[in-house]
């Protein structure tokens, strides 16, 4: 298949690969309310593990929506789930700041975590995960130094609004294979 064909089967297949982002929506709203109620460290710890549960809850999503998410044997697929793998990789930094300087793991966890919308990004051909990455990580950066004594919560609300525009527009995006094909510059691709 040409990368043209390639895209498009893994488009079709992921059904615009919502399962994700819907989970992660869900799970940093209920992190921005854990942030609400709890004190600042209890939060932190809280935020540590419900993010553990984005990717089993998103697993759950896709089953329902027919996404084929981890038995799809597209070579992006494969790719994506590299990057994911890699992004998680980052617990060994997330880990040693839970320990030594927590009131980093907000703005550490939410960097980390949206890191694989760039790759996305590329396979789908669309700006949208380029988008996502970037204006999280100027969100939290922003949020992390505004809100020092409240970074999980403004870190949870950038988070989530974040993931809703990018739900948007990932729903309301043309299939590759409506659009007749890829829509991403041959210079970057």
């Amino acid at each position: 298949m040409t990368l043209d064909q390639l895209r498009a089967d893994f488009d079709a297949r992921s059904k615009r690969s919502l399962s994700l982002p819907i989970a992660g929506l869900v799970v940093w709203c209920v992190v921005g309310v854990f942030g609400m109620i709890l004190p600042p460290k209890a939060a932190t710890f809280a935020l540590v593990f419900a993010t553990g549960a984005i990717f089993p809850l998103a697993m759950a999503i896709a089953r329902l929506r027919g996404e084929q998410l981890i038995e799809n044997d597209n070579p992006l697929a494969r790719l994506m789930g590299v990057c994911v793998l890699m992004v998680n990789l980052l617990w060994a930094v997330h880990i040693p700041l839970l320990m030594r300087a927590p009131q980093f793991v907000p703005l550490s966890l939410g960097i980390a975590l949206g890191l694989h919308w760039m790759v996305y990004s590329w396979i789908i051909a669309h700006p949208l995960g380029y988008r996502h990455a970037m204006l999280r990580t100027a969100g939290l950066v922003a949020v992390w130094f505004a809100f020092p004594d409240h970074a999980v919560t403004a870190s949870a609300f950038v988070v989530v609004a974040t993931y809703a525009m990018t739900i948007v527009e990932m729903r309301t995006r043309p299939a590759i294979a409506e659009a007749g094909g890829t829509r991403l510059d041959r210079a970057t691709a």
